[in-house]
Order: structure tokens, then sequence, then C-alpha cells
């Protein structure tokens, strides 16, 4: 079946199969900063937004997101290397491989949460894994970041 989606506010024609996830569309088109990696939803590595929700695209089916607006690393490049700054700095960052599924769902949270309280931003970022480094040093560049964005 062919299906129209808007990505990072472009429509894109693709031909998929009936049980096509999202992360299979996007990756037909190009888009590779979208990563896959439990292939069950639960990592986040795979994550993008659709319509300012993150969502996991490894087990969101393709069809499902005809309509909606998809967002992508690409599509807040400059928002997502100013929020990676704050993960540079405060040394959370070792191979990467997490980074645009994280920074969608913190610009995600920043959206939807106003004023997070520490424990809002755990729950909040409960389906992103990062197998490299520990949580702390997130943690830490999340809330420099939303202090430096009020």
């Amino acid at each position: 079946m062919r299906i129209s989606l808007n990505i990072n506010n472009y429509i894109r024609d693709i031909e998929i199969e009936a049980g096509d996830v999202l992360y299979d569309a996007l990756n037909k088109l190009g888009f590779t900063s979208v990563r896959k990696s439990c292939d069950t939803g639960s990592c986040g590595a795979c994550t993008v937004l659709v319509d300012g929700k993150p969502v996991p695209s490894c087990s969101y089916l393709a069809v499902r997101a005809e309509g909606k607006n998809i967002t992508t690393i690409e599509g807040v490049k400059s928002e997502a290397e100013r929020f990676n700054n704050f993960i540079l700095d405060e040394g959370a960052a070792q191979c990467g491989y997490c980074n645009p599924g994280f920074i969608l769902t913190v610009l995600a949270m920043r959206d939807e949460v106003i004023n997070p309280t520490e424990e809002d931003i755990k729950n909040y970022m409960v389906g992103n894994l990062c197998r490299c480094t520990g949580y702390v040093g997130h943690l830490r560049a999340i809330k420099k970041y939303l202090e430096a964005i009020k």
C-alpha cells in the first residue's frame, strides 16, 4: 500500500507492507538517525516524535503515522545540537547511539511538562536506555538545559 508521511514538515510518499513499522519506513526514506536496538519498543533508541509525543518507531505501525506530524532529529537540528552540548559538558555521551531518541524525548518533555521535578524527569525518561553511561550525567544535563532555556 502507498502512504504519505509528513516527516519534518515535508510530505514523503512511500510504498509499505501492511505490517511495516515506522522505523522501517523512515529507514527506507533515508532517515538513518533513527536507530534500532531492542526491536520491542523498550530502549528508546528508535524514538521519534509523532504529533509532538515520543513513540518507539520500531513498534509503531507506519500506516498509523499517515496524517500525523513525524519529527526526527533532523527536524530539530539546532535545538538538538544545543541540548547535545549539555550532554557533552556533563560527560554523559560515549558512543552516541542513544542520543537522537534521548534528545527527542527531552525536547518533548520540555514542551509537555512545565517545571518538571527530578522525579518528573526520571519518569518521563524511563523508556530511554543508555548502555554506556549511568544516568547521573544525563540527569544533570537535562536539568541544566531546562534551566538555561527558562
